[in-house]
């Protein structure tokens, strides 16, 4: 490594460090049956992944097997078994068509870089996932954010210019939902598609477990591009798009990360497909992740901690401070329970926070356990204020 680039990443390293921001990874292990793992030493309950369903930490599912596609969807990659997962993912959904791709971070890579024309604008939620405002980079385009959550405010930016409005479904760092069909209500005005990245509502929202689309009553045909995840719900790997033919064609066209990526393993596609089927047969698995959700909620407003409103997986507590983050998530964890210490610049600047995600593998027990110990921390460290 060259010395002026070695001191360049030196001095980053020293400003990450000096402003609490700094990432390592860290090496997690499973110890034992369901969500118990051990991380930097410390046996710990895990309440920072997204396995929502509790099928990734499900000791009867088959581990997939390093089998690969060995080419690109449009070489030789495209299998059977994709071809039956895409298809039972666009009947699920309620889209006509559907593709498959390796992250859901290349899915919106994708999106943008396909649909947005260079020096074209797209409106985007200010606090769209970090992967859709990506996309439109790639795509050259002009990002023009507008306040979370409010349409109001995005109306009042759309002009010709705007190729698409994007947006999150469930918005991953704070748990609230989209206005999904005021969106609808704006690009049907305007004639401009709308895409929906609906990776933490897909088989945890709805009845059936369709997702933000369902739970807040808007149409399939109303979202011209919906993108989902089997990080989450299905505890798999991957994602896919979905819309009408039209756009899955144009996709295979013109999608660099779908052209120039080996297709997704022929054997997660298979696991995939098996946890699909089992997210529609076993709807006990949402019915008590929303009874974990609703008790976790009661027992912290009886303990004085302050959440943000969700009605999600998703649960978060304000820290502010950086600092008083990671010592709040290093105090939880030596009370062990692992618990996600976001920072910027994942969220804006001083609005730090403890991210908490459940699942229905947790306990009853586990469940109030992290409570009495966020009601602990309320008690010593103001985390209500």
């Amino acid at each position: 490594m060259k010395a002026s680039l070695s001191r360049h990443l030196a001095d980053q390293a020293r400003y990450r460090t000096r402003h609490a921001a700094h990432r390592a990874r860290r090496v997690v292990e499973r110890v034992g049956p369901g969500l118990r793992i051990r991380v930097d030493g410390l046996e710990c309950i895990n309440f920072a992944g997204n396995d929502y369903l509790g099928l990734a930490a499900d000791p009867e599912a088959p581990s997939p097997a390093a089998a690969g596609a060995s080419a690109s969807p449009l070489i030789t990659g495209y299998l059977p078994i994709h071809r039956e997962l895409e298809s039972a993912l666009a009947d699920f959904t309620g889209f006509e068509a559907a593709a498959l791709f390796p992250s859901g971070y290349q899915a919106n890579l994708a999106v943008g870089q396909a649909l947005v024309g260079r020096g074209r604008s797209a409106l985007a939620d200010r606090l769209n996932h970090a992967s859709l405002n990506d996309g439109l980079r790639l795509a050259g385009a002009r990002v023009r954010r507008y306040r979370h959550a409010d349409p109001q405010a995005a109306a009042e930016r759309i002009d010709d210019r705007v190729d698409l409005i994007a947006s999150d479904g469930v918005f991953s760092m704070d748990g609230d939902l989209a206005p999904v069909a005021d969106l609808a209500d704006l690009a049907e005005r305007h004639d401009t598609p709308l895409w929906l990245d609906d990776a933490h509502g897909f088989g945890v929202l709805g009845q059936n477990g369709r997702g933000v689309l369902e739970q807040l009553g808007v149409d399939a045909d109303r979202i011209d591009v919906f993108v989902a995840t089997f990080g989450k719900a299905l505890g798999t790997s991957g994602a896919f798009v979905a819309g009408d033919r039209a756009l899955i064609e144009h996709l295979e066209n013109v999608a660099r990360p779908l052209i120039y990526s080996t297709a997704l393993s022929p054997t997660l596609a298979a696991q995939t497909l098996a946890h699909l089927a089992r997210l529609r047969a076993e709807s006990w698995r949402r019915d008590r992740l929303h009874q974990h959700i609703e008790h976790f909620r009661r027992v912290c407003a009886d303990g004085g901690v302050t959440l943000v409103e969700s009605s999600t997986p998703i649960q978060i507590t304000m820290a502010g401070d950086n600092q008083r983050c990671l010592a709040w998530s290093r105090e939880l964890a030596e009370a062990g329970f692992l618990v996600g210490a976001i920072r910027p610049p994942t969220v804006p600047a001083d609005s730090a926070r403890l991210r908490i995600t459940l699942s229905s593998a947790h306990q009853t027990d586990e469940i109030e356990g992290l409570a009495a110990a966020l009601a602990h921390l309320s008690r010593h460290s103001a985390i209500s204020a």
